[in-house]
């Protein structure tokens, strides 16, 4: 038995993960165009670089198209309801917190249904990284508006336009208690995407990452003006933030030193209508996880977990009639 063992040990060691080990044999369905394929293309790299186990990493997601991304990972996955993402990874976290949990929303799974689930999990504070896909519209059930559509916006649901501003996840989780890990991607500038995916996982606590991502579909012209003009784009650059590269820093020349420890000037600059901000908006690293808090009270040991199993499967159990006793004997 002991070179079967040391030849295990050997390649436990030398085991290295490839970018193909994190894709699934399930080609990705998205429209051509659609920046969900590049927010796939940043995590699987994300995944590579950090050499994450595809056995202890897990994808949870709602439904909608950004929720289609489990689908296409090589790892575990779990594709739940509408707007229900949230405290399925919650769960998953708090009974394994050994795992890396990744979210996969959109801005109506997380912003409509699941908008109690996002608050709240912006409290709660449990170590995982939430990829908000906004495209600002409902793809998957065809041009419906979303919480974030702007104003005006005509849509299959709205054919006059719609009536209300649109809501901001910024600014939003920005004024949530125990709010520790915020900030803006988009999905035209993979390097920054890149970039800012990386900080958020790690980043021990709930990091919310808000992806602008163009649907070539339902709004092929929504963020022509942004991409089309680099001075629009105000990059929020720090030492405790992102740096750019030479080639990045001379294309967008818009930048602000941001401290990312500055909530009131996040708050200012997640408001911004004219240009999109990128970069970290904030981060407090003090912030305590809820599952570090609860730790220790109910721990998951083998045994635990077969005393659980027996209880439940004990209410199901039928059990045989006791023969009676012959008083003779």
């Amino acid at each position: 038995m002991s070179a079967p063992l040391t030849e295990c040990l050997l390649r436990t060691i030398d085991e290295h993960y490839s970018l193909q080990d994190y894709q699934s044999d399930i080609s990705p369905r998205w429209c051509t165009g659609c920046g969900d394929n590049g927010i796939l293309t940043a995590v699987q790299r994300l995944c590579r670089d950090e050499q994450l186990p595809p056995e202890k990493t897990v994808f949870v997601s709602g439904i909608g198209c950004s929720s289609r991304l489990p689908h296409y990972m090589n790892a575990y996955g779990f594709h739940g309801l509408h707007g229900r993402a949230l405290p399925v990874a919650e769960g998953i976290k708090m009974r394994r917190p050994d795992l890396h949990v990744f979210v996969s929303t959109g801005d109506g799974d997380c912003c409509s249904i699941g908008a109690a689930h996002w608050i709240h999990a912006i409290r709660y504070n449990m170590n995982m990284t939430v990829l908000l896909h906004d495209n600002q519209v409902y793809g998957l059930t065809k041009k419906q508006a979303s919480p974030t559509s702007p104003r005006g916006l005509k849509s299959n649901t709205t054919p006059s336009g719609t009536w209300l501003d649109p809501i901001n996840p910024l600014t939003t989780s920005l004024g949530v208690a125990n709010v520790s890990f915020i900030a803006q991607a988009v999905d035209w500038i993979p390097e920054l995407l890149y970039d800012i995916i990386e900080q958020a996982y790690r980043h021990k606590g709930f990091s919310l990452v808000r992806i602008l991502q163009r649907c070539p579909e339902f709004l092929p012209t929504l963020f022509d003006p942004w991409v089309r003009n680099p001075a629009s784009t105000r990059l929020l650059v720090h030492e405790d933030g992102i740096q750019l590269s030479a080639a990045l820093s001379k294309t967008y020349r818009n930048q602000e030193v941001h401290d990312p420890g500055n909530i009131h000037r996040a708050r200012e600059v997640s408001s911004l209508t004219e240009e999109i901000p990128v970069g970290i908006l904030y981060r407090d690293d003090d912030v305590p996880c809820y599952e570090d808090l609860r730790e220790g009270e109910r721990p998951n040991t083998p045994g635990l977990v077969r005393t659980v199993l027996d209880e439940e499967f004990d209410k199901f159990t039928i059990w045989p009639e006791e023969q009676p006793t012959d008083a003779a004997n």
